[in-house]
C-alpha cells in the first residue's frame, strides 16, 4: 500500500508527515519552530515566536554543530544552536535571512504548531520533529541515550525502548535514512535501510508477534538521495501481524508500490497498531 502523508498543497517534512501519522493531519503550514522549542525544550515568551533557521553553504552543504555554535554567539541571546546545522531564533518578527561567517543563514517560514487530538500514543525518538510534533499533540516522548537522529543513531536502544512500552500504540520514528538523503549519499541510504531491518525491525517483529499486534512501517515523506528534495508523493508502506492477510508487492520499494492503492493516513491510523 501507500500512504498520502503530505495533504495536498501543503510543504513535505516532516513536522507535516509526523503530525498526519499520529493523526492530527495540518490544514496549513506547520510552523518547525514551535516543533523545534518543544523538542529542544526551549521556553517562548510571551510575544516572541520560534523561528526554525538552517545554515548552510551556498551549494547547500549543511553547516556544522560548532559553526552554529559560533553564529548563535554572534545573534546572542535568543539564538539557540539545537542540532546539527539547525537554529532557532526567538524572534517577534520573522528574521532576515543573511550570510555570517561565509556560510547563509535560512530562515524557516511562520505557521501554527501541530493540533489535534491523537489516541493515547508513545514515541521513541531522537530530539527532532517526531520528538517535537508528539509532545505539542501530547504523546508521551521517549529519547533513548544514544538516539541521535542521523545515521549514526542507536537502533537497538529505540527497540529496547518500544518494548519496554505499555501503550496500545507505539511509534518509532528513525531519521537515518532522511539525513543520509539529504547529503545525497544513496549508498548511505541503503545501509541505513540494512540497518533498520536488522536492529530494529526483526526485535520489534518478534515482539509485535507474541503480543498478537500489527507492525506498521510508513516514512513520513520522500527524501530524493540524489538531490536531497523533500518529495509529498504518497509513500510506500506495510502492515503486518494479526489478522492482516498477504497482499501487494513481495517487496517494499518505491518501484513495486508504486501502482499499490493509496490510503490515508486517517485508515492506516485506524488500524490496531503496537508499532510503527
Amino acid at each position: 500500500m501507500r500512504v498520502a502523508t503530505t495533504p495536498e498543497r501543503l510543504p513535505a517534512g516532516s513536522e507535516t508527515g509526523v503530525s498526519t501519522l499520529l493523526g492530527a493531519p495540518p490544514s496549513r503550514p506547520v510552523g518547525r519552530g514551535w516543533v523545534d522549542a518543544a523538542a529542544y525544550g526551549v521556553e517562548v515568551p510571551a510575544g516572541m515566536t520560534p523561528w526554525r533557521a538552517d545554515l548552510v553553504y551556498r551549494n547547500g552543504k549543511r553547516g556544522s554543530v560548532r559553526q552554529a555554535r559560533d553564529i548563535c554567539s554572534h545573534l546572542g541571546p535568543g539564538a539557540y544552536a539545537v542540532g546539527g546545522h539547525r537554529l532557532l531564533l526567538l524572534a517577534a518578527q520573522r528574521p532576515a535571512d543573511r550570510r555570517m561567517l561565509g556560510l547563509q543563514l535560512r530562515v524557516w517560514h511562520d505557521g501554527p504548531p501541530p493540533t489535534g487530538s491523537i489516541p493515547p500514543t508513545v514515541v521513541i525518538c531522537a530530539a527532532g520533529a517526531a520528538a517535537g510534533c508528539g509532545r505539542v499533540l501530547g504523546a508521551e516522548v521517549v529519547v533513548p541515550k544514544g538516539a541521535t537522529g542521523d545515521v549514526d543513531t542507536d537502533l537497538r536502544a529505540k527497540a529496547a525502548a518500544a518494548m519496554r512500552a505499555s501503550t496500545e500504540r507505539i511509534v518509532v520514528h528513525v531519521g537515518a535514512t532522511d539525513e543520509a538523503a539529504h547529503r545525497r549519499d544513496p549508498d548511505g541510504v541503503v545501509a541505513a535501510l540494512e540497518r533498520l531491518d536488522a536492529e530494529l525491525l526483526a526485535p520489534l517483529r518478534e515482539a509485535v508477534r507474541a503480543a498478537s499486534g500489527r507492525l506498521t512501517v510508513c516514512p513520513d515523506h520522500f527524501t530524493d538521495p540524489f538531490n536531497g528534495q523533500h518529495d509529498g508523493a504518497p509513500v510506500p508502506a506495510v502492515v503486518w501481524g494479526a489478522g492482516v492477510s498477504p497482499a501487494g508487492p513481495n517487496r517494499l520499494t518505491e518501484r513495486a508500490a508504486a501502482a499499490a492503492p493509496v490510503a490515508s493516513a486517517g485508515e492506516l491510523a485506524a488500524l490496531p497498531v503496537v508499532a510503527q
